[in-house]
């Protein structure tokens, strides 16, 4: 009897886990599901071929051939977040490639991801990617450091623990692991609280104010740490969220299950690969810092023969 129960009791628990994670808890099998998942994935390759056009909720919903209405409400239960956060994640997804993989001018990759001012275009860049893109292409698309979001632990608000468990993908081992805290599904702009740790297992996060936050991680295979092609990251990513934290609440926990990357899911935009050597006892910061140059510099050489070879 007993071991009927903690059988059910582990599937229950198995369960409200991947409900927390929109990118698992899509009713695989289901076939009405799919379909909406196939609709969705069309928005969003459609999305990626015009990031430079004005794209509006009404052609998304052309595009899924859903209505207005009833397509907003699907592509933010399958994705987690609105059309338009997508899309912009996008947007800026594309200008870190194109940083890093061209030699084209701020100026221009402004206006290729669809920004009319480049004033807008860079305190946008920079409030989700961390750095302003001029630091990001001089630096080879590291960092060195992440600042915390610490607007909401003023003086006397009680803030509590959250930990648990980042459990392996089913597709094999992975490097380091960056785990944050965010207030919705896109790991943008500053974190709460951050940690790295060396491999997936226990991890915890310290000094968490009240809010609704969300705990998303993200990883790559051993050795990928470095990939030298920005943009095709074989990404492995994890969340679970929302989770309400209360004045005074105690420690809480919130366990996460990594695996591959989907088309479905937003872009991580935070330039984090820096930060994961850093904790692990990485190479010093000059070198670092050149080496990235050297990176960078290479990767706009490798294009420039490529761009006027097609000429």
């Amino acid at each position: 009897m007993w071991s009927g129960l903690s059988r059910r009791g582990k599937k229950l628990d198995d369960t409200l886990e991947d409900m927390r994670d929109p990118y698992r808890a899509r009713g695989a099998g289901d076939p009405a599901n799919a379909a909406m998942e196939q609709a969705v994935v069309r928005v969003i390759e459609t999305m990626r071929e015009n990031l430079g056009e004005r794209i509006t909720v009404d052609d998304m919903a052309r595009a899924a051939m859903f209505s207005k209405f009833h397509f907003s409400r699907i592509f933010q239960r399958i994705t987690g977040v609105s059309p338009g956060r997508f899309l912009s994640a996008m947007r800026l997804q594309e200008a870190k490639r194109l940083l890093l993989t061209t030699s084209l001018t701020i100026t221009e990759i402004t206006y290729l991801v669809g920004y009319s001012s480049v004033g807008t275009f860079s305190t946008r860049f920079k409030e989700a990617v961390g750095l302003p893109p001029t630091d990001y292409r001089r630096l080879g698309g590291f960092t060195d450091t992440i600042s915390r979001d610490c607007r909401r632990r003023g003086l006397g608000v009680a803030t509590t623990t959250v930990s648990g468990q980042v459990r392996p993908p089913d597709t094999g081992a992975v490097g380091p692991v960056f785990v944050g805290l965010f207030p919705d599904w896109i790991p943008q702009g500053s974190p709460v609280s951050c940690t790295v740790l060396r491999r997936p297992g226990p991890y915890q996060l310290d000094k968490v104010p009240p809010g609704t936050w969300h705990v998303l991680a993200h990883a790559m295979p051993p050795g990928l740490e470095r990939y030298q092609h920005p943009g095709d990251e074989p990404l492995i990513v994890g969340a679970n969220g929302p989770i309400t934290i209360r004045s005074g609440a105690g420690q809480r926990r919130a366990d996460l299950c990594l695996r591959p990357m989907r088309v479905l899911d937003p872009p991580v935009l935070l330039a984090l690969f820096e930060v994961r050597m850093e904790a692990l006892g990485g190479a010093p910061q000059q070198d670092r810092a050149r080496a990235s140059a050297d990176r960078a510099a290479a990767r706009r050489a490798e294009t420039g023969q490529v761009e006027q070879a097609r000429a």
